[in-house]
C-alpha cells in the first residue's frame, strides 16, 4: 500500500468514526445542558462553593463567574509551580521560576496549553496532575459553558437569563469530560500508552551517557488533552513520544478524540434551537473547510519536490515515520483548526506552504471545527457576519434563528472578529522591530519571520502548539505571549456574552418569504465564503512575508 493510499484510507476511516457517533454525543450534551436535574455528587459541589445552580444569570453575572474562576484558576496553578521545589512527587525539580510560572498558568487555564519548558524535565508530578490536568478539564469546560450560553440566547426570547455558570461548569466537566476521558484513557493504556507515577530512571547507555526519562500519569493526561482540545504534553515531544503516542492506531484514535465534541456541539446547538437542520448547516460549513485544509496539506506534503522527497514517498523531515506523511498532515490540521496544539510532528518542518496552512488554519478563529465550545460560538460569529452581508446585498434588515442582527449586534460581533487578529499583528510587529526578541529566532529571513508569527497566532488564537525553532522560554515571549493568551481568551469572551444577553432579550420574528433560510446549502456557501475572505484580507500581507515568501522561493 502506498503511503497515499494510506493517508486517504486513515481520512475516510476517522470521518466514518465521527459521522457515527455525531448524533448520540451531540443529543446527550443537549440533554445534559438542558436538564433540570442535579446529580448527588453535584449537589456536593455547589453547596461547597456557595452556588445555587438553579439561580439564571444575566450575561454580566455569567462573564463575572466565567472571570472569578478563571483568575482563581490562574492564582492557583501559579502558586503550585513556584512552591514545587517543595512539594512532595515533585522528582527533585526545582520550583519554576516567575514568568514561566506565569506563562503557564496563564497558557493552561486559558486552554492553550503553550509550553515553553521540557515537561519531563520541569514539572513533577503534582504539578501534572493537581494543577494541568484539572486544567484541562475545566478550562474545557468553560469553553462549553459559554457556547451553550450564546445558544441559549438564541433560543430563548424577552428575558435577558442565559442559565447559571456554575452549573454548566459542574456538568460539563462530570457528565461529559470526565467519563469521555476514563474510557479514553482505558483505550490508550491498553495501546501501549504509559501510566504511572514513577521516578526518574535511567534506560541504558548512550555515547559514554544514561538516558534518563520520568514516569507520569499520561495517558489520563493524553486522554483530556485531546478530548478538551487543550494540547499540553507530558513530555517535550508532544504527541510524537511513543509514551503518549504510541502506534499509528492511537495517532488516528486522538485525532478522532480532537474532532469529536466540536463537530458534535452542532447537534447540540440544533437540538437547543429546536431545529436539527440549523445544526447541519453550521456542520456542513465546520466540515467543508476541515476537509478543504486536510486536503490540501496533504497534497503540499505529498508533492515529490526534489530526490529526497521522492526516496522518502513525501516530506518526512520533522515526521515520525510510525505516522507517516498522512497521518501526520490530518493530526497538523485537526490540532490547528481546533483550539489543541497537540502535535505528532514538528510544524516548522513541513513545506512552506504546509507550514502556511497550518498558521491559516488557526488564523481562521479555530472555527472548523474549532476548540470545545470555542469552536461552535466563534463560528456562530461568522454566521451573524454572514447573514449581515446577506442582508446588505437585498436592502433587508438581517434576521438569524428568528432574532434581528442589529446594530448592537454587528459592533459586539465586529469586536470577536477584529481583536484577535490585532492581538497577532501588533505583538508580532513588537517582537520583530525590537532589537532583543528577534534573537530567540533559529532561523532567518521568511522561515525565521514564520516562527514568530506562529508563536503569536498559536497564543492569541489560545491554540498552543509551537513552530519550532523559536526559543520562547524568554521574559518577553514568556511575558508577551501569555497576556496575548489572557486578552485572546477572555476578550472575546465579553463580546459572546454580550451578543447572547442582547439577543436573549429580543421578541422572535416570524419568517416570511424574504428571510433567508439559513439552514440551506446557499447559506452554508455564504458562511464558507465569508470566513475565508475575512481571515484571507486581514492576514495575508503577514503570510506574504513568511511562508508564502517561503513556499514560492523553494
Amino acid at each position: 500500500m502506498g503511503p497515499v493510499l494510506a493517508g486517504v484510507l486513515q481520512l475516510l476511516a476517522l470521518i466514518g468514526a465521527l459521522a457515527l457517533v455525531h448524533v448520540p454525543v451531540g443529543t446527550y450534551m443537549a440533554r445534559v445542558y438542558s436538564s433540570k436535574k442535579h446529580l448527588r455528587v453535584e449537589k456536593w459541589i455547589y453547596k461547597a462553593i456557595g452556588a445555587d445552580p438553579d439561580a439564571e444569570m444575566t450575561w454580566p453575572a455569567y462573564l463575572r463567574g466565567v472571570l472569578a474562576f478563571s483568575a482563581v484558576g490562574v492564582l492557583f496553578l501559579y502558586l503550585l509551580q513556584r512552591l514545587q521545589g517543595v512539594l512532595p512527587g515533585s522528582l527533585h525539580f526545582s520550583s519554576v521560576n516567575p514568568a514561566q510560572s506565569f506563562n503557564t498558568a496563564v497558557s493552561f487555564v486559558t486552554n492553550t496549553n503553550w509550553q515553553s519548558y521540557y515537561g519531563e524535565q520541569t514539572m513533577g508530578h503534582v504539578v501534572q496532575t493537581a494543577g494541568l490536568a484539572v486544567q484541562n478539564f475545566v478550562s474545557a469546560a468553560v469553553g462549553i459553558a459559554v457556547a451553550v450560553a450564546l445558544v441559549r440566547g438564541f433560543a430563548r426570547s424577552r428575558t435577558g437569563e442565559l442559565g447559571n455558570f456554575w452549573s454548566d461548569l459542574v456538568r460539563g466537566t462530570l457528565r461529559i469530560l470526565v467519563p469521555t476521558a476514563v474510557v479514553a484513557a482505558v483505550i490508550l493504556v491498553a495501546c501501549g500508552a504509559i501510566q504511572n507515577f514513577s521516578g526518574i530512571h535511567a534506560v541504558g547507555r548512550f555515547m559514554g551517557g544514561s538516558q534518563q526519562w520520568n514516569g507520569g500519569a499520561v495517558a489520563s493526561q493524553e486522554a483530556i488533552k485531546e478530548i478538551g482540545t487543550n494540547g499540553g504534553g507530558y513530555f517535550n515531544a508532544n504527541s510524537a513520544h511513543p509514551f503518549e503516542n504510541p502506534t499509528p492506531f492511537t495517532n488516528l484514535f486522538e485525532i478522532f478524540l480532537i474532532l469529536v465534541i466540536p463537530f458534535s456541539l452542532t447537534r447540540t446547538f440544533g437540538v437547543l434551537v429546536g431545529s436539527v437542520k440549523q445544526g447541519y448547516a453550521i456542520l456542513a460549513t465546520m466540515f467543508t473547510i476541515w476537509l478543504g485544509f486536510t486536503a490540501l496539506m496533504m497534497w503540499t506534503e505529498f508533492a515529490h519536490h526534489g530526490p529526497a522527497l521522492q526516496a522518502a514517498g513525501g516530506a518526512m523531515e520533522g515526521k515520525e515515520v510510525r505516522f507517516g506523511v498522512g497521518g501526520s498532515s490530518i493530526f497538523a490540521v485537526a490540532t490547528t483548526l481546533t483550539s489543541t496544539g497537540a502535535v505528532d510532528s514538528f510544524h516548522s518542518s513541513f513545506t512552506g506552504l504546509g507550514g502556511g496552512v497550518t498558521m491559516l488554519s488557526m488564523m481562521l478563529g479555530e472555527i472548523a471545527p474549532g476548540g470545545t465550545g470555542s469552536g461552535l460560538y466563534g463560528i456562530l460569529i461568522m454566521a451573524v457576519i454572514a447573514v449581515f452581508i446577506a442582508g446588505l446585498m437585498v436592502g433587508r434588515t438581517p434576521e438569524y434563528l428568528g432574532k434581528k442582527i442589529g446594530g448592537r449586534e454587528m459592533k459586539l460581533a465586529a469586536c470577536y472578529i477584529l481583536i484577535t487578529p490585532a492581538l497577532v499583528l501588533v505583538f508580532a510587529a513588537a517582537s520583530m522591530a525590537l532589537p532583543t526578541p528577534p534573537h530567540s529566532m533559529l532561523n532567518s529571513g521568511a522561515h525565521g519571520f514564520s516562527e514568530v508569527l506562529y508563536a503569536f497566532t498559536s497564543a492569541a488564537n489560545n491554540n498552543g502548539s509551537a513552530f519550532a525553532g523559536l526559543n520562547a522560554n524568554t521574559d518577553w515571549y514568556n511575558t508577551m505571549t501569555g497576556l496575548a493568551m489572557l486578552l485572546g481568551r477572555f476578550l472575546p469572551m465579553v463580546f459572546v456574552l454580550a451578543l447572547a444577553g442582547s439577543l436573549a432579550e429580543q421578541k422572535p420574528v416570524p419568517v416570511t418569504a424574504g428571510t433567508l433560510r439559513t439552514e440551506k446549502p446557499l447559506f452554508t456557501g455564504l458562511l464558507v465564503g465569508a470566513i475565508l475572505i475575512i481571515t484571507g484580507l486581514t492576514y495575508f500581507p503577514a503570510l506574504a512575508l513568511g511562508p508564502l515568501a517561503e513556499g514560492l522561493a523553494s
